[in-house]
């Protein structure tokens, strides 16, 4: 064999090499004109579900977000409820936002908990302290559906957001947005109430929030079950220190029972419950991402696997 003969496959290596790459190229051109219209726009992408081609891209899908509410025997609170996830939905398009109750109202966590099998979730308490149903009923209602990767965010308070949505609440019910003498006035911040401890210093703590936020006004907590002052007995003390404009802010997420009976309490302004205010819909997605991160303090968040201490 000569040396020209010998040169001529290793002088073929390149072109073969070239042709394979062009190819490569047309087949991925040829993909990606796939999604595209006569018009010029793009078509929509479909997920795979299942098993995915060797070198092909998926995006992963995002937890769906289960909104944990009580319930209430009050029409009015799954009417709020469903407003409120509305809105969330607005803000995150495409986000799989579902729904279940601890009690009262259908569905049932249990049950929305089962129709997302083995998929992955963040569950968000439409509550506003780390009371019985954070601590206890939530994270037994995941463990009962093993196949589920579940997270539990924290509860909504204290945060914020949510003391913009307790003073916008009452700025609608008539607390003037710019309080000229403050000397008279007073706030009684009322809450559904919980034994636990760690439920009435998130109380408390959002009072002294409110307080700040209503410029030094000061916030009285009261409570409708489980723990005292009541609404009324606030009102009072509070006009015995010479407060006798005081407003009720409700801090409840939607109508009910407890609600009303606070709001039947106050001696002049009653906020309505938070519901659908729009600082609401930012802060679920706010707990949504912080679980997703774990970006939240220890005693905040909860897994299938590990229930953390409290802090």
């Amino acid at each position: 064999m000569t040396e020209s003969a010998s040169a001529q496959p290793r002088e073929s290596l390149p072109l073969d090499s070239t042709a394979q790459l062009l190819t490569r190229i047309t087949a991925q051109l040829g993909a990606q004109l796939s999604h595209v219209s006569l018009n010029g726009t793009r078509r929509p992408m479909h997920h795979r579900t299942g098993g995915s081609a060797p070198g092909s891209a998926t995006i992963p899908r995002a937890p769906a977000l289960v909104a944990v509410a009580h319930g209430s025997r009050d029409p009015q609170a799954l009417r709020t409820v469903m407003k409120l996830l509305d809105r969330v939905r607005e803000l995150r398009p495409g986000l799989d936002v579902r729904l279940g109750h601890i009690e009262l109202n259908e569905p049932l966590l249990p049950t929305a908990l089962s129709g997302l099998g083995s998929g992955d979730a963040v569950l968000v308490p439409l509550l506003l302290g780390r009371g019985h149903h954070v601590k206890r009923d939530i994270p037994a209602a995941v463990a009962a559906a093993p196949a589920l990767r579940a997270t539990i965010a924290a509860p909504l308070g204290p945060h914020p957001l949510l003391v913009e949505a307790l003073y916008g609440r009452l700025v609608e019910a008539g607390w003037p947005a710019e309080e000229a003498d403050s000397r008279g006035s007073a706030v009684v911040l009322a809450a559904a109430g919980s034994r636990h401890p760690d439920a009435a210093a998130d109380t408390r703590r959002t009072a002294r929030m409110l307080s700040e936020r209503l410029g030094g006004v000061p916030v009285v907590p009261a409570y409708a079950s489980a723990t005292t002052p009541t609404v009324p007995v606030a009102v009072r003390a509070l006009a015995a220190r010479g407060r006798h404009r005081v407003a009720v802010a409700s801090y409840f997420t939607a109508p009910g029972r407890f609600a009303t009976a606070a709001a039947a309490a106050a001696p002049g302004t009653a906020a309505a419950p938070l519901g659908a205010h729009p600082a609401m819909a930012r802060l679920l997605l706010c707990r949504y991402d912080q679980a997703l991160t774990g970006a939240l303090p220890a005693h905040e968040v909860a897994t299938n696997d590990h229930l953390l201490a409290s802090a």
